[in-house]
């Protein structure tokens, strides 16, 4: 049997020579952390984040695919989240509803979602 103890890191991918274009709105925008990589894999490019309890690792590649794949992170005040993402230029998608939570996925300037959530109170 396979016990997981927790979710460590997630990955999501920029071009190639773009980190300071995702700093500017990793760090600038979504304020998240930037954490320092391991020396050996400084050479492969990105950027890693402390984001809450878990690591999100932006590596580089020749060719960013689009697909559904996302990390959702649940969040205390949506609303303001929302507003804050909205002042920045930062594109937003309205999420099929879900009952007992409210949610919204945005784009990073890569075109990698994410989704924010709130679960509402009961």
């Amino acid at each position: 049997m396979i016990t997981i103890e927790r979710l460590d890191h997630i990955q999501v991918c920029i071009p190639i020579g773009a980190e300071d274009q995702a700093r500017q709105f990793y760090t600038g925008i979504l304020g998240f952390k930037e954490i320092s990589k391991p020396e050996a894999l400084i050479p492969n490019g990105g950027l890693w984040y402390q984001v809450a309890n878990i690591q999100l690792h932006i590596g580089v590649e020749n060719e960013i695919n689009h697909s559904k794949r996302h990390p959702a992170f649940q969040v205390k005040n949506l609303e303001e989240a929302r507003k804050h993402l909205v002042e920045n230029g930062v594109r937003i998608k309205e999420d099929i509803a879900i009952p007992g939570m409210d949610r919204f996925s945005f784009f990073d300037p890569f075109d990698n979602r994410f989704e924010f959530l709130q679960y509402k109170a009961q």
